[in-house]
């Protein structure tokens, strides 16, 4: 396991939590100056000096849930607040989008420029705010310092580290199922064409050499796929192009496309037109709560956004019985619990928590972060 994945991991989840954010935030008709204040909070709790410094010491990545927790305490750093079923979703969107960018990067090492998107696109939607652009850009050169030495296989280790982590998620998006990119399982289906990585070959030809090293004859073996020349290698630098498009906001206007979870069984796909356009761009629209107003000062106003397309679904939504009804159909199972089962179990689990055990660096992870975060 790399000892170097968590920073990546906090930095692309936050960069697309943010996407979603801002892509909820215009489709709501949010005031500028509430996006902007939600955006430069966020942005800035993220960026910090101390949360990035403690996030950059080596150290084993989090499990899912010390992860979720870590960015929900990040994504109600502003005066927005999600309730545990949006936040929920929204970590599912989250992970399945970097998994899917760390499916499809072509080198292990192109992890960085996917990661340089996610900062170059945050950077941009603070680029009013120079204390919080700074934040930025000093968090960008510690990354290029920490990362720029590693070798081909570490970044290797990296990359299977991630994939370890990414391995049980198979949440569907919708976004995903309509460009047929996603299996109604949940897995990806990768292509087996376009341009293969910087450095690399295009497959199909055989070099037979003597035992000199000489060339003596070649031969061609088909691919099974439409390979091209590789392009032009990204830049690693501060700023630059990245080439890649991996990593930047699918989210924006004028890309509308469906972007919900989804746990059912099927999943059809059509080219006809989609009537709900506008639905498309209510990305957690059934399942986040409103944005309120976190009353640190009475200076300070909050503010609330509607994110359900009808105000009837909104009360649906809160009503308990239609909560019932909607898991109709669903066998409920009640196991009925024996006293001195109970009482045996708890004796036992009494034992385990007398014993001393030596201390674990790893047992809490998350707590430094989480503490720090309560200071910002």
């Amino acid at each position: 396991m790399s000892v170097r994945t968590l920073p990546l991991v906090f930095i692309n989840l936050g960069g697309e939590m943010i996407y979603i954010l801002d892509q909820r935030l215009r489709a709501s008709n949010t005031s500028d100056d509430n996006s902007e204040k939600v955006m430069n909070d966020i942005v800035g709790t993220m960026f910090s000096k101390a949360f990035i410094d403690e996030l950059l010491k080596p150290q084993q990545l989090y499990s899912h849930r010390t992860l979720k927790t870590v960015l929900t305490r990040l994504a109600h750093a502003s005066i927005m607040r999600l309730n545990p079923a949006s936040m929920e979703r929204l970590y599912e969107l989250m992970v399945m989008a970097f998994k899917y960018q760390v499916f499809l990067c072509p080198r292990p090492k192109d992890l960085l420029l996917i990661s340089y998107n996610h900062i170059d696109t945050i950077r941009e939607f603070v680029k009013d705010t120079p204390v919080v652009v700074n934040q930025v850009d000093e968090t960008h050169r510690k990354i290029i310092e920490v990362y720029s030495s590693l070798s081909e296989g570490e970044f290797q280790l990296l990359r299977q580290t991630l994939l370890i982590f990414f391995q049980d998620m198979h949440v569907r998006v919708s976004l995903f199922l309509k460009n047929q990119v996603q299996r109604p399982t949940g897995r990806f289906a990768l292509s087996t064409s376009g341009p293969v990585p910087h450095g690399i070959e295009v497959p199909g030809l055989i070099r037979t050499c003597n035992s000199k090293g000489r060339e003596v004859r070649r031969s061609e073996f088909p691919t099974g796929g439409s390979y091209s020349s590789p392009v032009r290698e990204g830049c690693f630098e501060l700023h630059g192009d990245r080439v890649t498009r991996l990593g930047r906001n699918m989210y924006t206007l004028s890309h509308p496309e469906e972007t919900r979870t989804s746990k059912a069984p099927s999943v059809k796909t059509s080219d006809a037109p989609n009537l709900l356009a506008k639905e498309e761009l209510n990305l957690l629209a059934r399942l986040m709560g409103s944005m309120k107003a976190e009353n640190k000062t009475k200076v300070e106003a909050g503010f609330q956004i509607n994110l359900f397309t009808t105000d009837q679904e909104e009360e649906e939504a809160g009503d308990p019985s239609g909560a019932e009804d909607s898991m109709s159909g669903v066998i409920n199972i009640q196991a009925m619990q024996d006293e001195q089962a109970a009482t045996e179990l708890a004796r036992i689990a009494g034992q385990f928590t007398e014993q001393e055990e030596p201390e674990n660096p790893y047992c809490n992870k998350g707590d430094d972060l989480l503490a720090m975060m309560d200071d910002l």
